[in-house]
């Protein structure tokens, strides 16, 4: 390199030195945290992860300043058990949200089901440590009184019961199937109270927005952590958005959303610098499970998956595994990608850590602290030995390190790789090597095959399986009287 060059990047290096954020070689103490939990987005749907179609700045300054998870997982590939995992640190069906009698795998309005109370939530480990706590967005874990986020150890509510999806007019046209006749309009609650229905989906984000900023603002001088569950995209063919959106992308309802949502977490990411709390709030940004995509590959107006193979409410990759963004200038190193397996099912116990509390002994917690995985410590790795792939009660695949083996079931329940009439089939994919999951190389690797059968074993005498209950399960909540509706009191 010539003399000059040299002097000229020792020069540009010694700048950048200078202007970027010192990262700190500990963990940071007692840090805010903010988990943003879209709904139905997938893990191609914004530009941080390869989309070319929706324009996400601000996405691509939190990926630019924080780090990347591109092997960050849900448990289910549907809204209430990929949700109850967030908030208890484990498996649904250890928690007995992955189905019941009444609703299949998805609280439907006016359930007798919901959250344990007994369970011991991510709220209620920070509330011990002096949180403040707030959930502003969709719950779907319970609409009866003793199921609702202000049981479960959030000081605060506002947002809708369940999804944005199940809606009077929708329960009309069920009628009788799935008890629809008996919903309500849709309500939007503060706290235990309905303030609105139907509520106004197009202004969903917007408000949850603001009402997140009027929080973090009230609360600025303490400790929080803000669940921020949007709705959007959400479930229905036609997301919803403001008219400052609304018909502004290129890929119409999906995309206008989506574009929104990349506005508000600009606005929350800029009040966090105002405030003077960029560096002492975690913030995460992930989904709920992968988008439910179209049967045309190239019609991209129900989201992306891509490269991943599959589509949400199934057991694939593009189901299980959501684009994750974490943010924290100044300790989460700018810029990075992280490769190894983590998931929801690990904020519970990190968070509690990080606030300097203790995980509950008396009960199995399926998650781990990935604070060395968030703040790029040196050699630190995934702590999954194994990790579940489940559809309701029913074991699908197992996954360990690269490897994801999917079992020899009968198809016809839903699989996300073979038709209902198919013979069942033993699939091995290399999640490194074939990201698309289209090479089987199960014949290849009997041993691989071998091991990961019996770890198969392991989750389904713990777990259960189809008709076999798990040693390690425990109940589902059920309230004691009538459910009722929440709607508006006169």
């Amino acid at each position: 390199m010539p003399r000059r060059n040299t002097i000229l990047f020792v020069a540009l290096a010694s700048l950048f030195s200078i202007l970027r954020p010192a990262i700190s070689a500990e963990f940071p103490e007692r840090p805010n945290f903010i988990v943003v939990f879209c709904d139905n987005l997938g893990y191609g749907d914004i530009q941080p992860f390869g989309s070319r179609l929706h324009r996400t700045p601000n996405l691509n300054r939190m990926a630019t300043q924080g780090r990347k998870f591109t092997h960050f997982c849900v448990t289910a590939g549907v809204c209430t058990p990929s949700r109850a995992s967030l908030i208890t640190g484990c498996y649904s069906q250890r928690v007995g949200m992955h189905q019941n009698p009444r609703d299949g795998h998805v609280l439907r309005p006016i359930s007798p089901y919901g959250l344990n109370p007994d369970e011991v939530t991510i709220a209620e480990t920070l509330k011990e440590q002096g949180y403040a706590t707030a959930i502003i967005g969709k719950w779907h874990l319970g609409d009866q009184p003793e199921f609702l986020p202000t049981r479960q150890g959030f000081d605060f509510f506002f947002g809708v019961p369940y999804s944005d999806d199940m809606t009077q007019a929708v329960g009309q046209r069920l009628g009788d199937r799935l008890d629809g006749k008996h919903w309500p309009p849709l309500p939007l609650m503060e706290n235990e109270v309905v303030v609105e229905a139907p509520c106004d989906r197009n202004g969903l984000t917007k408000r949850y927005t603001e009402r997140a900023m009027q929080w973090i603002q009230e609360h600025r001088e303490e400790p929080f952590f803000l669940y921020f569950p949007q709705a959007m995209p959400g479930s229905t063919k036609t997301p919803f958005s403001s008219e400052a959106f609304r018909g502004k992308s290129k890929n119409g309802p999906w995309g206008d959303s989506i574009e929104e949502l990349d506005w508000s977490i600009g606005q929350m990411m800029d009040q966090l610098h105002e405030l003077g709390l960029a560096g002492k709030t975690l913030v995460i940004w992930t989904s709920d499970n992968g988008a439910p995509i179209n049967r045309d590959l190239n019609d991209l107006s129900r989201g992306s998956n891509r490269p991943l193979h599959g589509r949400g409410y199934t057991t694939s990759e593009g189901a299980f595994r959501v684009p994750t963004l974490i943010w924290q200038p100044g300790h989460v190193r700018a810029g990075t990608v992280c490769e190894e397996l983590a998931s929801t099912m690990d904020l519970l116990p990190t968070f509690t850590k990080l606030a300097g509390g203790e995980l509950p002994q008396d009960r199995t917690i399926d998650g781990h602290d990935i604070a060395p995985l968030i703040y790029s410590q040196p050699d630190a790795t995934s702590p999954y030995d194994a990790f579940y792939y489940y559809h309701r009660d029913q074991l699908q695949a197992v996954r360990s390190g690269p490897w994801k083996l999917f079992l020899p079931i009968d198809p016809s329940a839903g699989h996300p790789h073979l038709e209902k009439n198919d013979p069942p089939q033993t699939l091995l994919f290399h999640l490194y090597d074939d990201v698309s999951c289209q090479r089987n190389v199960a014949a290849q690797h009997p041993d691989v095959v071998e091991r990961l059968m019996k770890i198969a074993d392991q989750a389904r005498e713990d777990l259960g399986d189809q008709g076999r209950p798990g040693k390690g399960q425990r109940a589902i909540g059920k309230t004691e009287g009538q459910p009722r509706a929440q709607t508006l009191q006169p």
